[in-house]
């Protein structure tokens, strides 16, 4: 495995800054990495290396372009982002373009992961029908500006790996999600874990941030299914 490489691209007018990890052979299939509301992190950078460590070739996404001074300022960062849903899916889609563009990712397979914001993103990314064979969500949001249409199509596999007392995600938003997903005709597992709150896989605290709570066992559980799904259908 190698190191951190830095992957410029752009949305727009939008100058955008990602990285690429390489595992030590050829890669299983190319995994796009959404971070946190907090951009990408030291947690997000642990996650790229394990993707790369077991084989996958993972390229981690920016969403603002700019440093996020702390968790106000990542709020309202988001907010802007988040407030025009095709302004938002953009940034997204600049990701899986700038993925396109690797050599190395020529003929790969492709699939996304994301956390807290970024789990929400990939489900925007299955919502859209993106052609990715899977996307997991850890501990993201369920809500959407724009649901998948009923009767699909959704191609990508869908695994939500959720804290069941996540309090940015009330049951109201996750029965509406699998109302959505079934409606679409989606392929999608959804794992909740009791007594499990938000940020479940990010052991450094976030401060001003009550909602998020590390958990050793649904991190280290969710990540087994990930790996399990991929091992599936990779």
């Amino acid at each position: 495995m190698t190191g951190l490489d830095a992957l410029e691209y752009r949305d727009g007018d939008a100058a955008l800054t990602g990285y690429v990890i390489r595992p030590a052979g050829k890669p299983r299939a190319a995994i796009a990495v959404y971070p946190t509301i907090m951009n990408a992190t030291t947690s997000i950078e642990k996650k790229a290396r394990a993707l790369a460590a077991a084989g996958y070739l993972a390229v981690v996404g920016d969403f603002y372009g700019e440093p996020v001074a702390d968790l106000p300022q990542a709020f309202v960062k988001a907010e802007a982002l988040r407030g025009d849903v095709d302004v938002y899916r953009t940034r997204l889609l600049a990701l899986l373009a700038a993925i396109d563009g690797l050599p190395e990712a020529a003929d790969l397979p492709r699939g996304a992961i994301g956390f807290c914001m970024g789990g929400q993103a990939v489900l925007e990314l299955a919502r859209m029908n993106q052609p990715l064979n899977v996307v997991v969500s850890f501990h993201g949001l369920l809500n959407t500006d724009r649901p998948a249409p009923a009767g699909g199509p959704v191609g990508p596999r869908i695994l939500v790996c959720h804290g069941d007392a996540d309090t940015l995600v009330p049951r109201t938003q996750v029965t509406a999600f699998w109302e959505e997903m079934g409606s679409a005709g989606a392929d999608w597992h959804f794992h909740s874990y009791a007594r499990v709150g938000h940020g479940f896989t990010n052991p450094t605290p976030q401060p001003g941030n009550d909602a998020v709570a590390y958990d050793i066992s649904a991190d280290r559980q969710s990540w087994a299914a990930m790996l399990s799904l991929f091992d599936e259908v990779f």
